[in-house]
């Protein structure tokens, strides 16, 4: 049986029961006396005690521990907590040819974000110059879509102060939460490594800084090949959580060409990938397709915009327990899922989904999203 924590009521009428037992001629327990407050000290003082060791017990096994003690478990896994990771990308700029922004540089989006060009740049014959940019404080809130606008953070002369990015600002992470963690290390323990197993290559993609999905597709491109689907959720959210670069291997396997060569967040897997995986082993990162899914449902018409707003939600989040680029790990999306995600919605009563009519099934290499929503 657990073992059941007394409350500090049940102590102090422990205490009190114990006072009046050893002084039964004497009523120790008046309101003023000084027995009833010295008991009342000590039943608090047991009630902290108690509350330590259940904090201890909690702290001594994996599944119940947090913060630092749950990064130490992990730690015997060679599990360890993400860092927060600066965004990195590209923004154009024009000039007078042969004007030269400095490394160092700063450069200031909108909302006054800032980031450092990472390597001086030289305006060409063009008038256009391209600097590399990462975010001067680490985090998700340094991504940047390409297309926006920045500034210089300081006017250079013969440079046009105004630009925008040429190249997404990507790659950009916070820290990892406790309870991302927590999935990772319970993961470790209860997947034993098997030299590059499925969930090995699972594994290790998920503990690269922004990932949040992965899948393994063993001999996806042909034999000797393992295919490796990731998705940034939280870094990527502009980007409905897709990775943003090219398909391919790391740039440290010597069986590379300049066609196969991942870059951007498929790039940065891959090199992870590269240190665990066997040596043997041809080893692609790539994006999923997103495959939208267009919803007809019927009965709510006259739903206010904070119910559709909600269903789309309820549909998002199946779709992100549910969704696999790859069937053979899970083969579908349950309909009755979405229903009853719906369902829980205050204001959805009476409603029916008329398309699509049954479970949805995977698609290798293909990740569903929520397209259109008709309510009829």
């Amino acid at each position: 049986m657990p073992f059941v924590r007394p409350t500090l009521s049940d102590l102090r009428a422990q205490v009190a029961a114990d006072i009046t037992a050893g002084l039964p001629t004497v009523d120790g327990l008046l309101r003023f006396s000084n027995l009833k407050v010295l008991g009342d000290a000590l039943a608090g003082l047991g009630h902290l005690n108690y509350g330590y060791l259940d904090w201890i017990a909690r702290q001594a096994c994996p599944y119940t521990a947090t913060g630092e003690y749950l990064e130490a478990w992990g730690a015997l896994k060679k599990v360890y907590r993400k860092s927060a990771t600066a965004a990195t990308g590209q923004v154009t700029f024009t000039g007078t040819a042969g004007r030269v922004i400095d490394a160092g540089t700063q450069v200031v989006r909108s909302d006054t974000t800032a980031y450092v060009t990472v390597g001086s740049a030289t305006v060409g014959a063009a008038g256009t110059v391209i600097v590399t940019v990462t975010a001067s404080v680490p985090g998700a809130a340094g991504n940047t879509a390409a297309g926006s606008l920045m500034a210089l953070g300081s006017s250079i002369t013969g440079i046009s102060s105004s630009g925008a990015v040429s190249t997404a600002i990507t790659g950009g992470a916070d820290q990892e939460q406790d309870s991302d963690l927590f999935e990772r290390i319970l993961a470790a323990y209860q997947n034993t490594p098997n030299g590059g197993s499925r969930t090995d290559y699972v594994e290790w993609a998920m503990a690269v800084p922004g990932v949040t999905r992965a899948w393994c597709n063993p001999n996806g491109f042909g034999a000797g090949t393992v295919v490796v689907y990731a998705m940034l959720d939280a870094a990527n959210a502009s980007q409905g959580g897709f990775p943003q670069g090219r398909n391919g291997i790391s740039a440290n396997d010597n069986r590379v060409t300049q066609g196969s060569l991942a870059s951007g967040d498929q790039l940065a897997i891959a090199n992870a990938l590269f240190i665990d995986q066997p040596v043997t082993a041809l080893v692609y990162v790539c994006s999923p397709i997103a495959q939208p899914i267009n919803f007809t449902i019927s009965g709510l018409t006259s739903a206010s915009l904070a119910t559709r707003t909600a269903i789309a939600a309820a549909i998002a989040e199946v779709f992100l327990e549910y969704g696999s680029p790859t069937p053979a790990d899970t083969p579908q999306v349950p309909l009755s899922a979405i229903e009853s995600a719906i369902a829980a919605i205050a204001g959805t009563a009476g409603f029916v989904i008329t398309a699509p009519a049954g479970n949805l099934a995977n698609v290798l290499g293909y990740l569903p999203t929520l397209g259109t929503i008709t309510y009829s």
